[in-house]
């Protein structure tokens, strides 16, 4: 990857295809598109390594996005996404990092995403104990 990185530093992985409703008037992925695949590979994320019980006892709410745009595509280009889970969990919350990266690897989009763990019941926020974070850990 052209950013130092490979793709076994990442946790997960999805392709999102930019599809004519998601270009703006410049041409290419609108800047909310963006926002919404950050999102979408997050809890993907989430549904991909949660045992059940956790998803169903637990939800996920964004209290902060920090990105990057870098590049861009157009429609029927496809976009790399990755994620991982970045340092250790503070409480309810998670960051957690994304990027979507072109064929050759170019960083398109990178981002630094805060996330904060509710009872899917009461709402409220739950501390991330390390039974909850285990399933998000990259493999060394």
């Amino acid at each position: 990857m052209s950013d130092g990185t490979s793709e076994n530093d990442w946790a997960f992985t999805r392709d999102f295809t930019a599809e004519p409703g998601d270009i703006d008037e410049l041409g290419h992925v609108n800047n909310a598109r963006w926002v919404s695949w950050i999102q979408d590979i997050a809890v993907a994320h989430w549904h991909a390594v949660a045992p059940e019980e956790h998803r169903d006892k637990y939800i996920w709410v964004v209290s902060r996005h920090e990105i990057d745009y870098r590049g861009n595509i157009e429609a029927g280009e496809v976009a790399h996404g990755r994620t991982r889970v970045s340092g250790e969990p503070r409480g309810a919350r998670f960051d957690r990092e994304v990027q979507f990266v072109d064929g050759e690897g170019k960083v398109l989009v990178s981002a630094l995403t805060r996330w904060a763990m509710l009872d899917r019941e009461t709402m409220r926020p739950q501390r991330i104990t390390a039974e909850i974070a285990a399933p998000f850990r990259v493999e060394s």
